[in-house]
């Protein structure tokens, strides 16, 4: 059991992506740095070898029940998307900070919103963008800020990842756009590869000094199932200050790309594969992994403990800027649907996975020169849609 003053840590959605803070959880609450106070979910909690439920820890169906039941310290949200703010609002209004999954929130509404209530409260908020935590993204941005590249001319990311078929059967609210008059947008940018966009946003933060104030985005959304959202899509942001950010990205990939982001610069070029912390700078031989993750929730313990002295990895502040694409993609119109001979059908059953012939090659052409499939003359290409954001 875990001392009586170890903070008292909550999560809700214990299922599904929960499962995997259970795992960080676990050996935590066994070395006695916290304790499992409450898992919530509104169904019957899965049980996990790599993390069982220990016999205190309180499981509920009700966020609100367990924030009067057990008042916890810490509470991490991977609720929903659609059911963040909501939750997030009860949690800090009971006392507790947050660990929030991404996306944090869906809209820019939400976004003051939530910081309005963390300004109110005291409270603090952490982002679940654990990429932001890796060494290798911090010895990218340092080489950017040397200058070992020389001038950030731009920065853009490719990643082709593969969803079955019982991925869109996995909520109701996958794949959908809204659900219940509320905005969900459970496309690949807002979800799956949000690390992606965010990476990237971290790259240009390093750039110019400052989160991001995108004053543009143009996207380009596909889909190969009948979703209401993008399982294929390029995104380019116009940035106020600093390079441009380009994100090409699919679902139906034909083999796997983990997940690139290459920064460009006159001195040279970066790349990172953030999945796996590979990163090759100027002057690098290949590629070579930079160990060394910190974990989000173990720096918002250790910010608790010294708010002066460390300092949160992934603020809500700092993810606003990918808040404001998600503004844009909102507002874009439904993906284009693809079919016919350029979808390929692999496997069968829930297992089956759809994949856009020559996708990849198109991605990493829009990535090498920042420009859109409609740009590059793809013949399957939709119209961007383009939104003027105030930065």
């Amino acid at each position: 059991m875990s001392p009586p003053g170890a903070p008292r840590v909550a999560l809700v959605g214990a299922n599904g992506h929960g499962r995997w803070h259970r795992r960080v959880l676990a050996p935590l609450h066994a070395a006695g740095r916290l304790r499992l106070a409450a898992l919530v979910d509104p169904r019957p909690v899965e049980q996990d070898p790599q993390a069982p439920v220990p016999p205190e820890t309180v499981v509920l169906t009700d966020h609100r029940e367990m924030l009067a039941a057990v008042r916890p310290d810490v509470v991490i949200v991977c609720s929903p998307p659609h059911t963040h703010l909501p939750v997030a609002l009860d949690a800090l209004a009971a006392g507790a900070d947050l660990l929030l999954e991404k996306p944090p929130v869906l809209c820019a509404a939400e976004h003051d919103e939530l910081t309005g209530a963390l300004a109110a409260t005291g409270r603090v908020c952490q982002v679940g963008f654990q990429a932001l935590g890796s060494a290798a993204l911090g010895e990218l941005t340092a080489a950017v800020t040397a200058g070992r590249l020389g001038r950030i001319t731009g920065i853009a990311t490719v990643a082709a990842w593969h969803r079955p078929d019982a991925y869109y059967a996995r909520s109701p609210w996958a794949g959908r756009r809204t659900l219940d008059g509320r905005p969900v947008l459970d496309g690949a940018l807002a979800n799956p590869l949000a690390h992606a966009v965010m990476q990237c946003l971290a790259v240009a933060e390093a750039v110019v000094g400052a989160p991001v104030q995108p004053t543009g985005v143009e996207v380009e959304r596909y889909r190969v199932r009948p979703i209401e959202v993008d399982d294929t899509a390029v995104l380019r942001i116009r940035p106020r200050h600093g390079p441009p950010i380009l994100a090409a990205v699919t679902l139906a990939g034909e083999e796997l790309v983990p997940g690139e982001v290459v920064v460009t610069g006159t001195a040279g070029r970066a790349i990172l594969e953030y999945p796996t912390d590979r990163l090759r700078l100027p002057g690098d031989a290949a590629p070579r992994v930079v160990p060394g993750r910190r974990g989000l929730l173990e720096n918002l313990l250790a910010h608790r403990a010294d708010p002066d002295g460390v300092a949160l990895i992934a603020p809500l502040a700092r993810t606003a800027p990918f808040t404001a694409v998600l503004d844009a993609l909102r507002d874009a119109p439904l993906p284009r649907l693809l079919g016919g001979d350029l979808v390929a059908s692999v496997g069968a059953g829930p297992s089956r996975v759809l994949r856009i012939h020559g996708v990849n090659e198109v991605l990493r052409r829009a990535a090498e020169r920042h420009a859109l499939p409609s740009e590059l003359g793809v013949p399957w290409a939709a119209r961007p849609h383009r939104t003027g954001l105030s930065g």
